[in-house]
């Protein structure tokens, strides 16, 4: 049986672009879910963050974090940092792979391969 593979994140972003093209490049089906124009539930991210850790997620390198008043940024806590992430979503790490039910935060090519290359079955011999 197949596995959906959703890639999440912001069309815009050189990250994401580079992430959508290696999977491009390497004929891996995969639906783009830009969570800035098509939103992000709660849930979904509740479901990541309990997966992952808020810490994994919260884009605190982002121009948009760092914009945030300094008292915003201190004591930050899982309530808080899903707060943030769901009010502007540009503080989510980019991109955010489901594959599977599988996540993968952030694009490294060699993760990607070994995620997504070496799950695949092999092809049946005829």
């Amino acid at each position: 049986m197949a596995h959906e593979t959703t890639i999440y994140g912001i069309k815009t972003c050189d990250t994401m672009k580079k992430a959508r093209a290696w999977l491009t490049d390497h004929a891996i089906a995969c639906r783009f879910h830009d969570y800035r124009t098509d939103g992000l539930t709660p849930e979904r991210l509740g479901t990541w963050v309990d997966a992952l850790g808020w810490e994994v997620l919260l884009n605190r390198a982002g121009t948009t974090f760092r914009a945030l008043p300094d008292a915003e940024k201190q004591g930050i806590d899982r309530a808080a940092a899903i707060r943030l992430m769901l009010a502007q979503p540009a503080m989510i790490k980019r991109p955010v792979l489901d594959f599977g039910g599988r996540l993968i935060v952030g694009f490294k090519p060699d993760v990607y391969k070994e995620a997504l290359l070496q799950a695949r079955p092999a092809p049946a011999a005829n």
